[in-house]
């Protein structure tokens, strides 16, 4: 597996060898990996150059320290396209994953004047605030706060919202969603996020704007999310 011969880099082929058997689910989730020394005796290679594999793969988010303890498999990252427009329920069914939400708060509010301009409602009109956890197969990974105009949306419940919010306005209101914009930005988890998410205070979070809008660019809705950005990934393809 290691070939001192090779231009290569004898940590980079560890690193490799070890991120190998992690995608190929040899080593699963919360498994220990051995220790620098035995990977030094195992290879007959430094210490140093299994730690420099061993920080690399660490910094890529493939495994974790856990200090006092050693280190270890870390959960793989849900990745999610950013070339379609899709709900967080689709993306999770798609991958073989069981949405879930646990509702914080679902109630009609007044619409500030930031919302308000967003959805092209007058201020203090009636808006649907829904605060809630969306979870993948019982994991937390997204505390998500929507906002949508009331008299656009008419008869929305909790139980409704529950379910796939797009199939809802698509199927059952028959309105034709349209496009988004998104944007996203790095940021860390203050006490109350990392509560809901299940992490630590600090934590690195992916904080997150969808404005979504109907065809004929009508806005729909506004939605504030914060990810664990240990367990979530966007890909984008480009073409030049």
């Amino acid at each position: 597996m290691i070939n001192k011969n090779s231009p290569i880099p004898i940590y980079y082929q560890l690193e490799e060898a070890i991120k190998d058997k992690i995608e190929k689910g040899e080593l699963k989730p919360g498994e220990a990996l051995p220790s620098e020394r035995e990977y030094a005796e195992m290879y007959n290679i430094s210490r140093m150059t299994v730690r420099q594999a061993i920080t690399q793969l660490v910094n890529s988010g493939y495994i974790y320290r856990l200090q006092g303890k050693g280190t270890f498999v870390a959960e793989r990252k849900i990745e999610q396209p950013l070339t379609g427009l899709t709900s967080f329920t689709e993306d999770m069914e798609a991958r073989g994953l069981t949405p879930a939400s646990q509702f914080i708060s679902f109630s009609i509010i007044p619409a500030s004047q930031a919302i308000a301009s967003q959805l092209s409602i007058q201020e203090y009109g009636p808006v649907y605030e829904m605060k809630r956890v969306r979870l993948a197969d019982d994991v937390p990974m997204a505390l998500e706060t929507t906002y949508i105009s009331a008299n656009l949306v008419k008869g929305l419940t909790e139980e409704i919202a529950s379910r796939s919010f797009y199939a809802y306005i698509e199927e059952h209101l028959k309105l034709k969603i349209g496009h988004a914009s998104q944007q996203i930005e790095a940021a860390s988890a203050d006490s109350a996020e990392a509560l809901h998410l299940q992490i630590k205070k600090g934590s690195p979070i992916l904080l997150i704007q969808r404005n979504t809008f109907l065809e004929g660019d009508v806005p729909l809705e506004v939605v504030k999310s914060v990810y664990r950005a240990d367990r979530y990934k966007f890909m984008i393809n480009m073409k030049r």
